[in-house]
């Protein structure tokens, strides 16, 4: 009994997985109705799910799979055509067979009463009879087709299981009588009875079956591990002993690698949530009277299976949104002068350590003043909250509960479920939502979602006394500011502190008064960097500690309610730190407010003016480029510079980065090799994965100026030069200096 159990369920999972294939393949084939390669793959899938069902006595489900058989044979030998009711046909057929396999994991049988097959046997049948096809030829095991023309399906025993799963086959058979193209269940191979190929044994040998339950508790491990790990790492780097700090590091080693691959187990591509889209548009499409082209690019973007199944109702919920409130009817479209057909766009990609999903359509777009009027209307805000509101905000009232601007609920909008829980659903898996629409032209829902919610990198800082773990997928910088800096670049905007990094003016933010404290005052200030989807500020911590491989916890009930914590953490010493949420905290203090009205501050400011970064090169000598063209600052030790021909080069990023001196390139002499470390301009090139580092003496300041070049100074890697803060400054020639370093600009 237990031998019968372990086959049903692996016909299971087999027929669950090329149901989903099935699903996609039919929509495409009611799209390219000639393709002979699609109904061949349709007509090989029922065959084997049909052949297996017969062996285990599933009587109905052999009998729905062998009149929808029939059908496709007609098919796939020209007897009829596709049309939507066939279509309509064998959607309904693969939809009971779905039932029917849930019904059968249930109870072990196809006998489950809420599932009848006879009306879509009926309706199939009709369709038969409507086509004039008298007499149905019998393909079932026990019989070859009598008069099907190539490529033929040849007489078959009757079959017994395996567990083999079947080959792709991507082009028609040869048509010459053969053995049945697909791997139906036969029995396990016998001293005189050989396996039918070598590639499949090998196919088969390369992958096993996991429980889902298995992998969760070895993930669980590795991360009691890695805490394990970090532990002992911590007390060995204060030991005398050289075989405990060997062996430790060893383990370390090794935990990492044992957590990498572990995780890599779990690791799932989008497509598996994906393969029920192009399904789910065509029936709404249908159902709502429009014509819709669905395109999904990045499939193949892999994250953590609990994550992929946490996003997996999201996803359709917003899929579904935007065929109702999105994308017109053709008669819509066509007034408005666009294509008849619209076209919804499913995107996946990795940014930061994060995996983001687009939804987009090219419909109506969100037009916030209807948005508002609705919200007042329905009392979400009132009308003194929405003159208060930006376009950003106004938009982010979709979110609210109750919120809806259908007209009238149906079966598919109305009710005000959904966008709310849309959000809830991603927030609680460390991600986020956000939308951006334009009247007329689209809208575009963007999810961030985090690869993986068991292990993360973490930057750990200090503030009163205490430890906190920041993402690092949330981590673009850190920046030390003392002395002078202090008082020239921490600024104030409307009573927000703000900070000029670089020409730019990030709002910022003190973690110690978020928490309830006070600042302490000093000298010198510690500013973490932080990016929260389009949010960028910068938060004030007293320490930094290090970067760290940290176990997420999930925080206790009575902290739900603090949106600055997405977790905590175990760490080497034992003691519990929390896990900051950056997007909670821009949200907490409206971060997001205080970074527009400096975004308007510096657009005022800024007119007609450059930003530059101001360098001295050589005995004083200024010099600026434009910021525009700094990639990044750097710092190397000079035993790091080596030579490659005549040219000095580093190893930097995995690649070989050449070097160019700036004062030789402008005609001045070079006095950069005075210290034991040289300043470095990063400049990236047009070409593909190119960039040329500039060596200077120090960098002195980033201002924003109106430019008036003089042709005074002008000469090879010079375009002349300005009054920048009261002294005479070069103005680089980039395309000239980046010449000398032989990189194509």
């Amino acid at each position: 009994m237990d031998d019968d159990a372990e086959i049903i369920a692996e016909f299971l999972v087999e027929s669950h997985e090329n149901l989903d294939q099935l699903d996609r393949d039919l929509v495409e084939l009611e799209q390219q109705p000639d393709s002979r390669e699609r109904l061949s793959s349709i007509f090989r899938t029922i065959h084997t799910i049909k052949g297996t069902s017969g062996f285990l006595a599933f009587n109905r489900l052999e009998q729905l799979t062998h009149v929808g058989e029939t059908l496709l044979s007609r098919l796939r030998d020209g007897e009829v055509v596709m049309t939507p009711p066939i279509a309509e046909g064998l959607l309904s057929m693969v939809d009971t067979v779905r039932a029917l396999l849930d019904g059968i994991e249930r109870t072990g049988r196809d006998t489950d009463p809420a599932v009848d097959v006879a009306p879509v046997v009926a309706v199939i049948e009709g369709l038969l009879a409507a086509d004039s096809v008298t007499e149905e030829p019998d393909v079932s095991p026990a019989a070859p087709a009598a008069t099907e023309p190539a490529p033929p399906v040849a007489p078959e025993p009757e079959p017994a299981p395996v567990a083999v799963e079947p080959e792709p086959v991507a082009v028609e058979p040869a048509p010459t009588p053969e053995p049945a193209p697909e791997p139906a269940p036969t029995p396990a191979p016998t001293a005189d009875e050989p396996w039918d190929g070598v590639e499949r044994r090998v196919a088969v040998d390369a992958s096993v079956r996991v429980d889902v339950d298995l992998l969760d508790d070895l993930v669980d491990l590795v991360g009691e591990l890695v805490l394990t790990r970090n532990q002992l790492l911590q007390r060995s780097l204060g030991s005398a002993d050289a075989e405990l700090v060997r062996a430790s590091q060893r383990l370390d080693l090794v935990a990492s690698e044992l957590q990498e691959s572990i995780m890599k187990t779990r690791m799932q591509p989008i497509g598996q949530v994906w393969s029920k889209m192009p399904r789910v548009v065509r029936d709404l499409s249908h159902q709502l009277g429009r014509e819709v082209e669905l395109v999904m690019e990045g499939h193949e973007t892999e994250l953590d299976r609990s994550l992929l199944e946490a996003v997996k109702d999201p996803l359709t919920h917003l899929v579904r949104n935007s065929l109702d409130h999105g994308i017109e009817p053709p008669d819509v479209r066509r007034a408005a002068g666009k294509d008849p057909k619209g076209t919804l766009t499913l995107r996946a990609y990795h940014e930061s350590g994060q995996v983001v999903v687009e939804i987009a359509d090219d419909g109506k777009g969100i037009d916030p003043a209807t948005i508002g009027a609705v919200a007042v209307e329905r009392g979400v805000v009132t009308r003194d909250q929405l003159a208060r509101m930006d376009g950003r905000d106004v938009l982010g009232l979709i979110f609210r509960p109750g919120f809806s601007t259908a007209a009238a609920v149906s079966n598919i909008s109305g009710r005000g479920v959904g966008m709310d829980v849309v959000r809830t659903n991603i927030e609680r898996i460390g991600g986020s939502v956000d939308v951006a629409s334009e009247p007329g032209r689209g809208t575009t829902t963007r999810v961030r979602i985090p690869l993986t919610l068991a292990i993360i990198p973490a930057l750990v800082v200090g503030e009163g006394g205490e430890r906190y773990a920041i993402p690092q997928a949330n981590l673009v910088e850190l920046v030390r500011i003392e002395g002078d800096d202090l008082r020239r670049q921490v600024e104030d905007l409307a009573g927000a502190p703000v900070l000029r990094l670089r020409g730019k003016l990030l709002p910022l933010v003190s973690l110690a008064e978020t928490l309830g404290g006070t600042a302490a005052a000093d000298e010198a200030l510690t500013v973490v960097v932080l990016q929260s989807d389009d949010v960028r500020f910068g938060l004030c911590v007293s320490e930094v500690h290090d970067t760290q491989e940290i176990v997420v916890k999930p925080i206790g009930r009575q902290l739900k309610a603090l949106t600055m914590y997405a977790g905590a953490t175990i760490m080497g010493d034992g003691r519990v730190a929390l896990i900051l949420d950056v997007a909670g905290i821009a949200g907490t203090i409206g971060v997001a407010a205080t970074q527009q009205e400096a975004a308007d501050g510096r657009a005022v400011a800024t007119d007609d003016r450059t930003a530059l970064l101001v360098l001295e090169v050589a005995d004083g000598r200024r010099a600026a480029l434009p910021l525009a063209a700094v990639a990044r600052l750097e710092e190397f030790g000079r035993d790091r510079v080596e030579r490659s021909g005549t040219s000095e080069v580093v190893q930097y990023r995995d690649g070989i980065l050449p070097l160019v001196r700036l004062a030789s390139a402008i005609g001045l002499p070079d006095t950069s090799d005075q210290g034991e470390q040289i300043s470095v301009v990063v400049h990236e090139t047009s070409t593909a994965g190119g960039a040329v580092g500039i060596v200077i003496d120090k960098v002195l300041d980033v201002v924003e100026v109106t430019v008036s070049s003089s042709e005074v100074g002008r000469r090879t890697g010079v375009t002349g030069s300005a009054i920048v803060q009261d002294r005479v400054t070069d103005l680089v020639d980039l395309e000239a200096v980046v010449a000398r370093s032989g990189v194509p600009a």
